[in-house]
């Protein structure tokens, strides 16, 4: 395979060009180095990239030393979906809390704050926002991910996360082209499925791209899923008329258009990663995410396809040197905004200490009942399945309480099992405030059982529900905190008399 990319050097800087393989480690291997000095457009940065900030900035500086301007992109979304600070919860709350708020300015000032952050760390393009229009309650991809279920909602907060995070000299990336947010199943795993006419996308999903263009998005990333007036059999990541005729053609989108990971078997189970790759570059793609599992070896794979495909003329080579242009003038632009962000800093100064990120979660909480004052409180903490997507990150009350007033049962327990841990837990409780905390109870039926039953024996235990509020018990104390990040969780254990120990 080497010999083979080695004998057309022209031909692979043009296919690295549109490449951002990962690495999986905390410091650069060789090979990535050598690449960028190559002409490798840049990296994908993961969890498993990062130590600290201190370290990632590091990271940052010696990959920018290797070539001028490469992209350096995170999947950094803020609320549950963080990568900066995957090992403690994000100090921003995520877009369901922004869109609940529904203050425009807030939203632009918390990802300028979140564009400042990446900015100091090195990074310069930000796989965010989401702007899926969440309609369907059961959605197990996108949810707390999406400011709403209302199109003119999502729309204004998609322009404000974008003006925010591009003031700031980062890059922003509006996903999951051509809408997410109708699904019950997860890409990561399958391919899903709208089944919906393209009348019903033009009105209820496509208007947040359409105001992300407007606000002038960088890039636009497509999703892994079919829609079959649109897409046919493909999924709109590999399909021509999603993204050439019309996310191009139709709404006029100039930038960089940056595949989801090709890693996700939506794709790479039925088309292999370096056929996707290639596919995806067909439909209209310009730069490729392989996923962060990839090495070195899927990262060559991905390249000796791009150059077969154009040898055998299956891949225009026309377009290739497109997707390169283009992601040349990202390059371009991220190296021009880096230059001006200074005049962002005083607009975010406030996130040093992630005061406009707390300030946000602290508005988007809902109450509803009266919450008692705290005495010596039991928290009993329903554990769903993690979300691909997310990732395993801490969330909930745990710091907020000593370690023997906090009990996880995971809502995945044999159900004679979680009975005997929700009995064990109402007995420690006794004689104690009890607050149950979940995350998107209306998608796990389990948890609303064990919430129920604990209900039944303590009506004035408190309900925490840190997913979407779409299931609630009918009566008794109940609290919203439209996400999972660090900061809801700090915002809730204030206004439950909480301290952080």
């Amino acid at each position: 395979m080497t010999q083979e990319l080695e004998a057309d050097p022209v031909l692979g800087r043009l296919a690295d060009a549109v490449l951002i393989p990962p690495f999986p480690e905390g410091r650069e291997p060789d090979w990535i180095r050598v690449a960028l000095t190559d002409g490798l457009a840049g990296v994908t940065l993961y969890g498993l990239n990062i130590e600290d900030n201190h370290q990632l900035a590091a990271l940052t500086a010696r990959l920018r030393a290797a070539a001028t301007e490469p992209v350096i992109a995170i999947d950094e979304e803020g609320g549950d979906v963080t990568r900066i600070s995957h090992q403690a919860g994000s100090d921003y709350p995520g877009n369901a809390a922004l869109g609940a708020v529904d203050d425009v300015e807030l939203t632009r000032s918390v990802y300028a704050a979140l564009g400042a952050d990446l900015a100091a760390l090195g990074i310069n393009l930000d796989l965010a926002p989401a702007v899926d229009v969440n309609t369907a309650a059961g959605n197990p991809v996108i949810g707390t991910r999406s400011f709403g279920s209302d199109p003119d909602l999502v729309a204004r907060h998609a322009a404000a996360a974008v003006t925010g995070l591009q003031s700031a000299g980062v890059a922003a990336c509006a996903k999951h082209f051509p809408g997410h947010g109708s699904t019950i199943e997860d890409s990561h795993l399958v391919l899903a499925t709208v089944d919906a006419p393209l009348s019903v996308l033009r009105t209820r999903d496509l208007p947040p791209f359409e105001a992300a263009i407007a606000a002038g998005v960088r890039a636009i990333m497509p999703s892994h899923l079919r829609v079959p007036e649109l897409t046919g059999e493909l999924p709109a990541s590999l399909s021509r008329r999603a993204q050439t005729d019309l996310l191009r053609g139709e709404l006029g989108f100039t930038g960089v258009i940056v595949s989801d990971g090709l890693e996700m078997r939506a794709v790479s189970e039925e088309y292999g990663i370096p056929e996707a790759a290639v596919q995806a570059v067909i439909a209209g793609t310009d730069l490729l995410c392989l996923g962060r599992d990839q090495d070195r070896l899927g990262y060559l794979a991905v390249k000796a396809a791009l150059l077969t495909a154009v040898r055998s003329g299956r891949l225009p080579g026309e377009r290739l040197e497109e997707a390169a242009a283009r992601v040349a003038e990202l390059r371009a632009w991220t190296a021009a905004a880096a230059s001006d962000s200074a005049a962002a800093a005083s607009d975010t100064a406030a996130a040093a200490n992630g005061l406009i990120g707390l300030a946000a979660a602290r508005r988007a909480l809902s109450v509803s009942g009266t919450l008692p004052a705290p005495d010596h409180p039991l928290v009993v903490q329903l554990v769903p399945p993690s979300n691909l997507a997310a990732g395993s990150v801490p969330w909930g009350l745990r710091r907020y309480v000593p370690a023997d007033s906090h009990r996880e049962i995971s809502t995945g327990t044999r159900p004679a099992e979680l009975a005997d841990q929700v009995s064990a837990a109402l007995a420690a409780a006794v004689g104690r405030t009890l607050i149950i905390v979940v995350r998107d109870a209306h998608r796990h039926p389990v948890a609303v059982a064990a919430v129920g039953q604990m209900l039944a024996a303590r009506p004035d235990a408190v309900v925490l529900e840190m997913g979407l509020p779409i299931w609630r018990p009918a009566d008794g104390s109940y609290l919203a905190s439209y996400g999972a990040a660090h900061t809801n969780g700090r915002a809730a254990a204030e206004i439950l008399g909480l301290a952080a120990l």
